[in-house]
């Protein structure tokens, strides 16, 4: 199983290639935009994304240099209405790592995005490390001295969040727009029993003063480890 997202404006086309992945018992999270898809990216790690060239706000060849431009290396499936060579290289030139011309294939489309999950997972696998604390962005799994924790969705997503901007404080109105994804569940509340969640099982037991995540009441939350990306 993977985990995907899927960038069109063309929301009819993104709920049936949603609903397609989902059925093969896939991920999948989608965006309308360039804007959302960016703030997802900076919140979550993906498999794959499959990212629509003509986009109402940031079209696709943008996004696709900044994430390249940052060192986010999430393999990119280009979709686009054009059928021109020229628009095809200049998509490849901007860091994608394929191209498929609407309309398509919804199986061509499975099958490429299989292919280039299984040469990300045999090249590199990123693990955001911090002590003992290790979380695997492509199994989606955290462990702690070799221990592998068993955490909510909501908890795995906010210690991502955490993890990729370490030792910067966040508010609760960012947390709560950045990393919970329903509004009805965006509360207050529901920071405090995260975190509190997340410091019984990532803090350490003989030293009861220190947290690895630390409130500041005036400013917000944040990380305190070091963390570095490593492969696993």
């Amino acid at each position: 199983m993977a985990k995907f997202l899927v960038v069109d404006d063309d929301i009819d086309l993104t709920v049936v290639i949603a609903g397609f992945l989902t059925r093969l018992n896939h991920t999948v999270e989608t965006a309308a935009d360039g804007t959302s898809a960016l703030g997802m990216l900076a919140v979550s790690g993906f498999d794959a994304i499959v990212l629509d060239l003509d986009l109402p706000d940031i079209n696709g060849m943008e996004i696709c240099s900044r994430l390249r431009s940052s060192d986010n290396n999430t393999p990119i499936i280009m979709l686009t209405g054009h059928t021109s060579m020229d628009d095809k290289l200049t998509g490849l030139d901007c860091g994608a790592d394929d191209y498929l011309t609407k309309p398509f294939s919804l199986r061509e489309l499975s099958s490429r995005l299989n292919a280039l999950v299984r040469r990300t997972t045999n090249t590199y696998t990123p693990v955001l490390k911090c002590r003992d604390i290790e979380l695997d962005l492509f199994n989606h799994t955290v462990s702690k001295g070799g221990q592998e924790l068993h955490l909510l969705p909501i908890d795995f997503s906010l210690l991502e969040f955490f993890m990729r901007h370490p030792k910067q404080f966040f508010s609760k109105e960012v947390l709560l727009a950045r990393v919970w994804t329903s509004d009805t569940e965006a509360t207050d509340n529901a920071i405090r029993s995260a975190v509190k969640r997340l410091r019984q099982k990532l803090d350490d037991e003989s030293n009861e003063e220190f947290s690895i995540i630390e409130n500041n009441r005036r400013v917000g939350y944040r990380f305190v480890g070091d963390v570095k990306k490593v492969a696993s």
